[in-house]
């Protein structure tokens, strides 16, 4: 199992270092910030939704290598999935990261699996699913316009 923790650490470490669709969006259709007190974590999730379709999904923000790299496979992840999906994405995330995963979740959950050791340290939890908490309020803007400021 080393060889698995160490692929996942990398993963985590290179999405930190190079996050994917870390940008701002002026055109998008939902906006909502995620702050961890507790440990200084600060996202900014934007969402262009189209037809009930995530068109695109992107963050700004700072906070720790668990945060980021979060932030980031879950931009890439969400694009293309209806609101359900990815409510029902998210809620799925967050069973793997709480500890509680069903028994195939791992396994289909792709990259989002580097996140199952998450589960050993609670306090970090929070740091793993604030950018998901941020997209599910950014999904429940309706309308134009950035939203939620």
């Amino acid at each position: 199992m080393g060889s698995m923790s160490e692929l996942y650490q990398n993963v985590i470490l290179e999405h930190n270092r190079s996050p994917r669709n870390y940008r701002t969006m002026e055109d998008a259709s939902g906006r909502a910030e995620g702050n961890n007190p507790l440990c200084g974590d600060r996202i900014t999730v934007w969402l262009k939704v189209e037809d009930d379709v995530i068109r695109d999904a992107s963050f700004q923000g700072s906070g720790c290598a668990i945060s980021k790299a979060s932030a980031s496979l879950m931009t890439a992840a969400v694009k293309g999935k209806s609101r359900n999906e990815a409510q029902r994405l998210f809620d799925r995330f967050h069973r793997l990261v709480t500890g509680k995963p069903a028994d195939d979740e791992p396994e289909t959950l792709g990259k989002l699996a580097v996140f199952s050791g998450v589960s050993e340290f609670p306090i970090r939890v929070k740091c793993a699913t604030l950018s998901w908490h941020a997209m599910a309020n950014a999904l429940g803007q309706r309308g134009s316009g950035a939203g939620g400021q």
